[in-house]
């Protein structure tokens, strides 16, 4: 696409701009070469992979006055009149032996489950999902008594690899094992298609973490998460200031 940097490296390393650079490219919003998905889809945004000052402005027009985006993986430095609201260590795990395998209790989730879905996501807050978020991909649930308690699903597409994400249990419903079954049979389907599992999540996140890597996930790389807030004024001499280090 023009004015997005290549990625060189490894497409995992810029999960969410090899995605809109490709599998999801119709989703992609552009802005300069800030690239995200619609607000209604999905949070992430991808920059490039040294952004400049012109691109932080780019984003804070983006973002809105004071508004805040979340800049997955980013390692970089931040414009001192941004600030970091969030800041927290995260994993990459990926496929490396599941056992995956399609559920028979397992429903696809389409549009007119999504009031549900919103709901599940509320009580259990698995991390970022919109009302247009079942567009990413393929979601699975499963109902007890017609009623939604697990579900998850495929978010970013970066070529040849899809994450599973949304992964999310009601509480009530715990401890039976409805995650692990979701998770497999999520990956069964990327699978079948000639790619291969991944996902992310909190570098502190140690019961999830175990449960990732008795499936047969492996840990690929470290990351990060952070959220940063565009500043409420944006004046003459702003892109001057110094960088203020993320970590």
């Amino acid at each position: 696409m023009s004015g997005a940097r290549p990625v060189t490296d490894h497409v995992l390393d810029h999960p969410a701009l090899a995605s809109l650079t490709g599998p999801h490219a119709h989703f992609a919003e552009r802005h300069g070469r800030i690239l995200r998905y619609p607000v209604d889809v999905s949070p992430w945004l991808a920059l490039p992979e040294e952004p400049d000052a012109g691109d932080w402005a780019d984003l804070a027009a983006l973002a809105g006055p004071g508004g805040e985006v979340p800049l997955l993986g980013f390692r970089g430095s931040v414009p001192a009149d941004w600030e970091v609201t969030f800041a927290v260590d995260g994993v990459q795990f990926v496929d490396d032996g599941l056992a995956a395998a399609p559920d028979p209790e397992a429903v696809r989730l389409g549009p007119a489950d999504v009031p549900e879905m919103l709901d599940l996501v509320a009580r259990t807050r698995p991390g970022p999902f919109q009302p247009r978020t079942i567009e990413m991909g393929t979601y699975l649930g499963i109902r007890r008594e017609g009623v939604l308690v697990a579900m998850a699903g495929e978010r970013l597409h970066p070529p040849g690899w899809t994450e599973i994400s949304a992964v999310c249990t009601d509480p009530a419903f715990r401890g039976q094992g409805l995650a692990t079954r979701l998770i497999l049979a999520v990956a069964h389907g990327i699978r079948e298609r000639g790619e291969t599992p991944f996902l992310h999540t909190g570098a502190q996140n140690t019961g999830a973490i175990r449960l990732y890597e008795s499936l047969g996930f492996r840990l690929r790389r470290r990351t990060a998460f952070l959220t940063a807030r565009a500043p409420e004024h944006l004046t003459a001499g702003t892109d001057d200031r110094p960088a203020v280090p993320v970590s």
